[in-house]
């Protein structure tokens, strides 16, 4: 470590050597440094810390000044202080050699003497000797010597509250005995009252603060001139928010509601939405600056804003009665300029009768029509309920259509259209009677009822062929999907598709197949699918998923 007892600046071979003498002690190589006590000192201890200041310096290695120091001398209790007044015993009879010259205590000094200086001292009188004081070593602490009411007797204080309070209560019942014996009930009489009982006082107590709160005290409680009333009941109406009133931000305790500033103690939306401002307790700082005087003022704002910016020297803060004075001449001189363009251009066109009309209030105020409304302004009685309304046009009829869109639904086809000409294509025009027959012959209905049907005495094989017919009718025109329900196939036309789906799947084709020509029983790639083709691709399709996916059949 390094010694904190170098003195004056190491050398640079002196510095190396301490360097490594301090890296031989951390390393454990060297033995450890000792200070006064012959205690080791651990090396790796900080610098900071076993530095010795340079006013606490011995010049040997210590921790010394990192302990706590001998306070010397022990210290007295906090509460512990002078006895004031002590005597240490009875009063001489005579003079002693080396007292006070002034009363004869052997305490003190002349020059030192607390006593009145007398005329002839005790040393040449030889009488009134004083007894000797008692002389006491008080060592005050830290917190004794800072503390500024040690030593302080609380019973000398009360004793001169005590004096104090007594000649105030005194001095008061002086005063009340002096405005009772008037007889008149002039406020200069008792004011003249209280400053002949302000210089009767004694000098040496009260302050003139205290008078003059006393005299305008008991000035209040006279009647004042022309007023019939007792003071004693007057009361005070002070121009600031009392207790009992609710503060803004407890009106409505909900948090998602108007916002209230703390810093500005202001909530500038109403905390209530759904109530009329004129009926809420408080309905923001934003209804307030609207009512009153206060759009007034903004208006002379804005009137001084733009006379400023025209050049002219007007200011509302810096001179308010100019200001006053300007906005008030301006408005004079519009309202005249107003008057006179209004006389001129009745005169130029006429129509000064068209203007005599009854005032708004009349044309749009009171009704010899009774109306019942409720407390949420619904009509009860008297008036029809007016009708909801879309903000959508109503009733327009385009296209010689005399149905709306959507006025009609095709359980068919799921889709809506007209009623007057079962349409379903929107923006399409009309065609009446005409349109609602097409629509049904095309229907699915019709279709299947135009398919004829034969007895059931032909073969098996020719009431198959012509039974596919209304078959495949039924299936293209059905609203469910191919595949969906519950369907049993026929298994020859299934065998068929199946043979089919492998042939196309391996690449095989008939040579009618390569020549284009249909072969019987398998339809071409342009007839829709049907249940049993689809069961056959579901048949034959691959699960990738299967584990027995590609495991290929050798007699196939």
């Amino acid at each position: 470590m390094a010694s904190s007892s170098t003195i004056g600046k190491l050398s640079r071979e002196d510095f190396r050597k301490q360097r490594d003498l301090e890296a031989a002690r951390k390393a454990g190589t060297a033995p450890a440094a000792l200070d006064e006590d012959g205690k080791p000192i651990n090396p790796h201890i900080p610098q900071y810390i076993s530095q010795v200041p340079w006013y606490l310096d011995t010049g040997a290695p210590t921790l010394k000044h990192q302990r706590r120091q001998d306070d010397g001398p022990q210290e007295t209790a906090i509460d512990h202080w002078y006895d004031r007044g002590a005597k240490a015993g009875p009063a001489a009879k005579k003079y002693r050699k080396g007292a006070c010259e002034n009363c004869g205590a052997m305490s003190h000094k002349k020059k030192d003497c607390l006593e009145r200086p007398r005329k002839k001292g005790a040393k040449y009188s030889n009488k009134d000797i004083q007894a000797d004081e008692v002389v006491q070593d008080v060592v005050a602490g830290y917190a004794a010597k800072r503390d500024r009411w040690n030593g302080y007797d609380p019973a000398e204080h009360k004793r001169i509250y005590d004096e104090y309070a007594a000649v105030e209560a005194a001095r008061q019942k002086l005063r009340e005995e002096e405005i009772d014996n008037q007889t008149t009930t002039d406020l200069a009489a008792v004011r003249k009252v209280a400053k002949a009982g302000k210089k009767n006082h004694d000098p040496d107590f009260g302050s003139s603060d205290e008078e003059d709160e006393d005299e305008d005290k008991y000035a209040d409680a006279a009647d004042a001139v022309g007023q019939k009333m007792d003071t004693k009941t007057r009361i005070t109406v002070r121009n600031l928010r009392i207790r009992e009133d609710t503060a803004k931000y407890l009106v409505n305790l909900d948090p998602t509601s108007a916002y209230y500033d703390p810093k500005t103690r202001s909530m500038r939306d109403a905390p209530v939405k759904d109530m009329p401002p004129e009926d809420a307790k408080f309905a923001g700082d934003n209804f307030l600056r609207s009512s009153g005087d206060a759009p007034e003022v903004q208006k002379l704002q804005l009137f001084a804003w733009q006379a400023a910016a025209r050049g002219n020297d007007v200011h509302l803060n810096a001179n308010p009665t100019q200001g006053e004075l300007l906005h008030s001449e301006y408005k004079k001189r519009k309202e005249e300029l107003k008057d006179t363009t209004k006389v001129s251009i009745l005169a130029k066109y006429g129509g000064e009768q068209y203007l005599q009309a009854a005032p708004q209030e009349l044309r749009q105020g009171q009704t010899e029509n009774y109306v019942e409304y409720s407390r949420s302004g619904q009509v009860i009685k008297g008036r029809e309920r007016a009708k909801a309304r879309s903000k959508y046009p109503e009733d327009v009829y385009i296209n010689n259509h005399t149905s709306v869109w959507g006025s009609w639904y095709d359980t068919g086809s799921g889709s809506w259209g007209y009623a007057c000409c079962h349409s379903t294509v929107n923006l399409s025009y009309c065609s009446g009677r005409a349109g609602i027959d097409a629509a049904h012959a095309s229907s699915a209905q019709a279709l299947l009822a135009s398919v004829p049907h034969k007895d059931a005495s032909p073969p098996v094989q020719e009431e198959q062929e012509e039974e596919e017919a209304p078959r495949d009718i039924r299936q293209n025109f059905s609203k469910n999907r191919v595949g969906d329900g519950e369907v049993e196939p026929d298994k020859s036309r299934l065998d068929e598709a199946l043979r089919a789906e492998r042939k196309r799947k391996k690449g095989v084709y008939d040579e009618d197949d390569r020549s284009g020509k249909k072969k019987k029983g398998v339809e071409s790639s342009s007839h829709d699918v049907t249940e049993e083709e689809l069961e056959a691709y579901r048949m034959t399709r691959r699960m990738t998923e299967d584990p027995m996916a590609n495991y290929v059949d050798p007699d196939e």
